[in-house]
């Protein structure tokens, strides 16, 4: 049993480029981030997960089977974390793993959202209890089942003298909004990186653009821009969330062949950048009275999206969360120890003012050792 009040956090985001796994220690129940590792997916597995992304025909053997790889993979990186720092099992309290989202799907009759990740495979190799699921009962409250990482913004983040925006640039781009009083915002804005990486990988055959500088090479084209910008999604009031099943290389190619003419692949990628940036852009200006925008997650790091955003914000300051003493990497794995931690302790969490439930409720399945 452990004494200390350490825990750990699991995520594979909608980049499905690695496993975020974090050590967390709360203080007096603050999270403070001890270490970091990333685990790199097997091609193999990640190209399985990529398929069912795309709603690509799969037999329920195959959904099953790498459900389990994936859990073996997270209690991998569990592994690699806690020796690589010297920390045995027994010190860690529990694990909370957000595993791998493949579909969701928060409309409809029956909405619902799909993790892979056997959190019985994590508890059983790591000898760890294990605290999974924490989007679906969110969904039986009657929310959106995302975005939860405002739920740690909130408790890190929020400041007493100045209206605050985190901006997590993902796979899915997301906006978490932290008035000095009152209750907070959050929602999906629509695609982070997803596109910017498709693309990418579609023409250079790299995982993602370095910097952004294929998309500072090239010139943004307003058709496509527009094209791009009429899906409905973005007409959509909040609470909201997506994802891949949505947005991905299948919706980005039929636009492009619904304009007809051919565009330079540069040109298409600084199109790209322009749409994330100005879709995050327009819904901090539509939904928000921010002073300060700070930015997490992959997209911190690519710079020529960075300037975009600071261009378009005007006088809204655009920073990375570092100027806030968190490193951007590892902001949403934090929250899954940190939703670990309440699960544990049996406390109910409060999403009603950005997934849209019903009422707080108590997040996740616990999967003892």
């Amino acid at each position: 049993m452990a004494t200390s009040d350490l825990y750990v956090g699991l995520i594979s985001g909608t980049s499905i480029d690695g496993v975020d796994c974090v050590l967390v220690q709360f203080d007096a129940g603050r999270p403070e981030l001890v270490a970091t590792h990333a685990h790199k997916y097997p091609d193999a597995l990640r190209a399985q997960v990529l398929s069912l992304c795309a709603g690509d025909p799969a037999l329920l053997q195959s959904i099953g089977e790498t459900h389990v790889a994936l859990g073996k993979l997270f209690a991998e990186a569990v592994h690699t974390l806690l020796s690589d720092n010297k920390v045995a099992a027994s010190d860690v309290t529990a694990i909370g793993s957000h595993g791998q989202t493949v579909w969701h799907e928060p409309e409809g009759s029956n909405p619902f959202t799909l993790q892979l990740a056997d959190p019985n495979t994590i508890a059983q190799l790591t000898d760890i209890d294990t605290v999974a699921d924490f989007r679906g009962r969110d969904m039986a409250a009657g929310g959106q089942g995302a975005p939860l990482a405002p739920i740690l913004h909130q408790k890190v983040f929020r400041s007493e003298t100045a209206d605050r925006a985190i901006v997590n640039i993902g796979g899915i781009g997301n906006i978490t909004y932290l008035p000095t009083t009152g209750n907070c915002l959050a929602f999906d804005t629509g695609p982070g990186n997803v596109l910017m990486d498709y693309w990418a990988e579609h023409n250079l055959q790299t995982p993602f653009d370095i910097n952004g500088e294929w998309a500072a090479s090239g010139v943004m084209q307003l058709e496509l821009l527009n094209a791009l910008l009429a899906d409905p999604y973005f007409q959509r009031e909040p609470p909201k969330s997506t994802g891949r099943e949505r947005f991905n290389g299948k919706w980005l190619q039929e636009k492009l062949k619904s304009l007809g003419g051919k565009l330079k692949p540069e040109d298409v990628q600084a199109t790209l950048l322009t749409f994330t940036a100005s879709t995050i852009v327009s819904d901090l200006t539509q939904f928000t009275n921010a002073q300060e925008v700070y930015v997490c997650g992959g997209g911190a790091h690519n710079a020529a999206l960075m300037n975009e955003l600071a261009k378009l914000a005007g006088e809204q300051s655009v920073h990375s969360t570092t100027r806030l003493g968190v490193d951007p990497d590892w902001v949403e794995a934090m929250c899954f120890a940190y939703l670990a931690r309440q699960a544990i302790n049996g406390e109910k969490v409060d999403t009603t003012s950005f997934t849209g439930a019903t009422s707080p409720v108590r997040l996740g399945g616990i999967y003892r050792a």
